[in-house]
């Protein structure tokens, strides 16, 4: 298995661990913005079943080449933010009854799949055909972008592994640079000026 399918294995893993700490009294407290806790853990693992249901879909041409690329593409993008709230909230519905055997059942059947992936298979998503090895990384840092935002909001622990943290922070800054951000990360993560209010790579 690929250093990408590994990385985005650690990811999942930690979202598990940290979804089966989530007291359930609190399912339906606050979460991000809009979503309670269920939306925000089910908009989270849409980075699990986009995975299961893009490997089902081969691509014969590749539009996108790298993470970074999808990410400048989706910016470029017309998306109605309501649109992806709705998606967050169906997503925590299909969570059912126990979101936590939901979640681990998810975690379970994207490791099984993933076994023996060819990292170059091309698949189909919403930006087009890209390689798996491409498209991983994408579902890696929003599973760790999301997992910091449901420690956020449930007041859990969490000790992301380097694996997830180191990929997805090389995913932000290859993506600043592709919104042409680059030098304003630079100069923030060198202590030379603060990031302007509201900064974001990702929409």
């Amino acid at each position: 298995m690929e250093d990408e399918a590994l990385d985005y294995l650690d990811g999942t893993r930690m979202f598990a661990d940290l979804v089966r700490r989530i007291d359930p009294a609190t399912w339906d407290g606050p979460g991000l913005g809009e979503w309670d806790l269920r939306a925000l853990v089910g908009h989270t693992s849409r980075s699990l079943t986009t995975v299961l249901t893009y490997l089902d879909e081969p691509a014969t041409t590749e539009a996108i080449a790298t993470a970074h690329g999808y990410y400048a593409m989706i910016a470029r993008l017309s998306i109605d933010p309501t649109d992806i709230i709705e998606r967050g909230r169906q997503a925590g519905e299909q969570l059912g009854a126990d979101p936590v055997a939901a979640v681990d059942s998810l975690v379970a059947r994207v490791t099984e799949r993933l076994d023996g992936i060819d990292p170059d298979l091309l698949i189909t998503t919403i930006g087009g055909g890209m390689r798996v090895a491409a498209y991983l990384p994408t579902r890696t840092f929003e599973l760790a972008v999301h997992s910091l935002d449901i420690t956020a909001a449930t007041g859990l622990d969490l000790e992301m592994p380097e694996s997830v943290l180191r990929s997805s922070s090389r995913l932000a800054v290859d993506t600043a640079v592709a919104l042409g951000s680059g030098q304003t990360v630079l100069t923030a993560l060198t202590g030379r000026r603060d990031l302007p209010p509201g900064f974001s790579v990702v929409i």
